[in-house]
């Protein structure tokens, strides 16, 4: 059985090799270069095209616009045709029917 003080060290140097490894990893910078996108002076880093040339659409371009912009009319048309659950309304319904109950009119 190995000694206490044995144990102890195997441990220390263990942690002490494991700690050395994660120090020195770099997950995001990979080291070199700049650790940002460099501003360029061009609108989204697109250079302009020569006068004639017009501009290529990517493939996810469509799909955004039709995702965005086809909820947005979904939102519209479920906004307006929701249901009118104010209290105002109930009561206003309310009051009609009571009135019209007794024989009053509204």
């Amino acid at each position: 059985m190995p000694s206490l003080s044995s144990l102890r060290t195997l441990q220390r140097q263990a942690f002490v090799a494991r700690t050395a490894a994660h120090s020195f990893r770099r997950y995001a910078s990979h080291g070199s270069g700049p650790h940002y996108n460099e501003p360029t002076g061009y609108l989204f880093g697109e250079k302009p095209l020569p006068p004639g040339q017009k501009r290529k659409k990517e493939a996810w371009e469509n799909v955004w616009y039709v995702g965005m912009y086809g909820s947005m009319l979904l939102a519209a048309v479920l906004l307006y045709y929701k249901p009118d659950t104010s209290i105002n309304s109930w009561a206003l319904q309310e009051a009609k029917a009571r009135m019209e109950a007794r024989g009053e009119k509204p």
